[in-house]
This record gives structure tokens, C-alpha cells and sequence, in this order.
């Protein structure tokens, strides 16, 4: 059912780095995306997969991973994704741009989670070092990137209790907590 898989889509930040993902999950996950809505259907999009460890390591220092856990640095080693998706767009940006990476990002997550992988979206990044780093055309922006993974750790949706605080945080269990909206506080009109 769809709102299953959209629940179990969360981000996760902790992966099991012994589980790897291959080229071929990876393409899959492409072809996801390939087949989604595309504004102008100018499908301006372009991708760069990682799934080794040389382009992955390359990858991990120029990430910046949840800003609200201030006392957190980020995954440790054994905790780290196993494979990136690089979602790249045209160095002149239509007005459309990021809605195509967006629609993108959601197909792939939700393609991870229906394989039991696990996702997180990243838009924090030293954009110009990766891109370097990574030879990159010229041309091609990079607009986010979604690390993937086995999840290794426990995501839980709670309802908002305080409206001015939408900020995510782990327990003492270190379950991860989500805090979301409630449907009536979203709909307006009806």
C-alpha cells in the first residue's frame, strides 16, 4: 500500500555499512526517476551513482548531516551509506529546476524503501569542493544528494506538541523522532 511505503520512506542518517548496494539497485532506482513527471518534460536531470568505497569515501567529508542534532558529527564509519546518488542539473537553472529534483528525489526514496533500503536527502553539501572532487562537467550543477543504505537505526513519526518546534531528535534509546503536523493543521479550507 502506498502510505505504507511512504511512512517507511523516512531519513535515515545511520546505515549498516556492511550491507552494499550494487550499480545495478542503483540504476533501478535511476529508472525511477527516468519515468516521473518532468516539468516542460525537459528532463534536465542527470545522475551520478556511487557504490564504491574509493568515490564513496570521496563523497562523505563534503556532507553535512542533521543540522538539529548540534552535538552530532554524523554517521560513524560502520554507520556510513553505501552508495550515493548525485541528482545534477544544467548550470542555468530554469524556474522548474528544483521541483524536477524533487519529484526525482521522491521516486528514488520511495524505490529504496519499497527494497528495504534506506534514504536521506541531503541539500547541505560543499557544492563546489564534490564537484571537483568528483570531475564533474562543468556544466551540470549539483541540486542533492541522496545517501542510501541498509536504515541501522529506529524512526518514529510523532504528532507536534509545540508548533513553533519542528525540530527532530533522538531519545535515550536513541530511537530517532520525527515530529509531524496534524492533517487539520495543514488543510485550510474545506
Amino acid at each position: 500500500m502506498l502510505k505504507d511505503l511512504i511512512r517507511s520512506n523516512r531519513s535515515y542518517r545511520r546505515f549498516d555499512a556492511r550491507h552494499l548496494i550494487d550499480q545495478d539497485t542503483l540504476t533501478d532506482l535511476i529508472a525511477l526517476a527516468r519515468l516521473s513527471a518532468s516539468a516542460g518534460n525537459l528532463q534536465n536531470l542527470r545522475f551520478y551513482l556511487s557504490c564504491t568505497p574509493q568515490t564513496n569515501d570521496v563523497i562523505f567529508p563534503h556532507l553535512r548531516w542533521a543540522a538539529y542534532l548540534r552535538y552530532w558529527k554524523g554517521p560513524a564509519e560502520e554507520e556510513r551509506p553505501t552508495a550515493y546518488i548525485l541528482l545534477l542539473g544544467p548550470e542555468q537553472v530554469s524556474k522548474f529546476h528544483h521541483y524536477d529534483a524533487g519529484i526525482a528525489a521522491q521516486s528514488i526514496t520511495l524505490g529504496a524503501a519499497e527494497k528495504s533500503l534506506g534514504a536521506c536527502l541531503i541539500a547541505s553539501f560543499d557544492r563546489e569542493e564534490l564537484h571537483s572532487k568528483l570531475h564533474l562537467p562543468e556544466e551540470l550543477d549539483i541540486l542533492l544528494v541522496v545517501a542510501l543504505g541498509k536504515p541501522a537505526e529506529k524512526v518514529m513519526i510523532d504528532e507536534v506538541s509545540d508548533p513553533d518546534d519542528m525540530e527532530y531528535w533522538r531519545d535515550e534509546d536513541d530511537v530517532h523522532h520525527v515530529p509531524k503536523r496534524s492533517l487539520d493543521d495543514l488543510i485550510i479550507g474545506s
